[in-house]
């Protein structure tokens, strides 16, 4: 016997969990394909954060991004139950004197001022000796739980197939017996099998954390950031992390990122600590910077959403609304996020 849905989505990262919710909102049925893969998205830091912390610049529609992302996990929560919003901001350790002025200048800028905060604190149990800056409106989200309860939802409402999607199966407007008006394909670096959509250019960007036990905990629940983020975690460990490492790789453990991490935390942090876990995922990422939205020119109804890059937490969120409000009311697409632009 034939199903049918509006919608299937391919699928189990940030892209596709946030394009189901517009759908879920907006009342339409949909099937998701997730094999239970763990990709990037699902080992991710989940950071919200508005400034680029190399450089003390922020980035496109940042601000927008962020009001945005608040406004969406109060929806999930109408239906999940919960809220994973975790408001514990990030406080950037300065290297020196100079990049403390950098920030204090920045500070008193139309374009960062909303962002950097001006107060410079000094934190106990690590080494700061320049201080710490504070991101105004930066968070975290709760990543574990985040993915738990929505695919828990899923199942509790028939959305969710835990099969692995196979692309020749797919005739016209149905996949096997499942009839569907629209199919999106959010796969991350997976597209690279799509035989519709393998020509985006996405360049895997593998990352590195570390899940960490430190031998005197911090008596500040904040996110720290120098090279890298550190945060607690639900039990006794800590997330530090991650890498970037724009070259291919192979699909393991990278010896020389765990020394890089192990070095990284061992700058600010000055006691011992115990490597508990170490994980890895390759974000999709595209030259300029930008996300991948819209259909195939030969499959109206095929779309794409890829290319989220290390901010897939707020973009993923954002450019749900934008590719949902193009497919079912016709806006047309940001030309910056538009397939067509390769």
């Amino acid at each position: 016997m034939m199903k049918n849905v509006d919608y299937i989505i391919v699928g189990g990262g940030y892209a596709a969990l946030f394009f189901a919710h517009q759908l879920v909102m907006n009342g339409n049925s949909f099937l998701l394909f997730s094999d239970g893969c763990k990709g990037a998205s699902r080992v991710s830091a989940g950071i919200v954060n508005p400034l680029v912390l190399k450089k003390f610049t922020t980035f496109w529609l940042a601000q927008e991004q962020i009001e945005f992302f608040r406004k969406t996990l109060t929806e999930i929560q109408t239906y999940t139950g919960n809220d994973y919003l975790i408001d514990e901001q990030i406080h950037r350790l300065f290297h020196d004197k100079s990049e403390r002025n950098l920030w204090l200048s920045k500070s008193e800028t139309e374009e960062l001022g909303n962002f950097l905060d001006p107060e410079i604190k000094f934190l106990e149990t690590i080494k700061n000796p320049f201080g710490t800056g504070r991101v105004n409106l930066s968070a975290r989200l709760n990543v574990e739980a985040f993915f738990t309860d929505f695919f828990d939802y899923f199942k509790k409402n028939d959305s969710l197939s835990e099969e692995k999607f196979e692309y020749e199966r797919i005739s016209g407007s149905s996949y096997g017996d499942i009839n569907f008006r629209h199919i999106v394909f959010c796969e991350g670096m997976g597209v690279r099998q799509n035989p519709f959509f393998s020509h985006i250019p996405v360049i895997p960007n593998k990352g590195h954390h570390l899940k960490v036990k430190l031998s005197v905990k911090l008596n500040h629940k904040l996110t720290l950031k120098k090279k890298h983020f550190l945060f607690p975690l639900d039990d006794e460990l800590y997330y530090y992390g991650g890498t970037y490492d724009p070259n291919e790789r192979p699909d393991a453990i990278d010896d020389f990122a765990e020394v890089q991490l192990r070095n990284g935390l061992s700058e600010f942090y000055p006691h011992e600590f115990e490597v508990a876990e170490v994980k890895y995922g390759f974000r999709p990422t595209v030259k300029d910077r930008r996300p991948i939205l819209g259909n195939h020119p030969g499959h109206e109804n095929f779309y794409v959403f890829n290319g989220l890059g290390a901010r897939g937490v707020l973009s993923g969120c954002y450019f749900s609304k934008e590719l949902f409000d193009h497919i079912e009311n016709g806006k047309p697409l940001m030309p910056e996020v538009d397939v067509k632009r390769f």
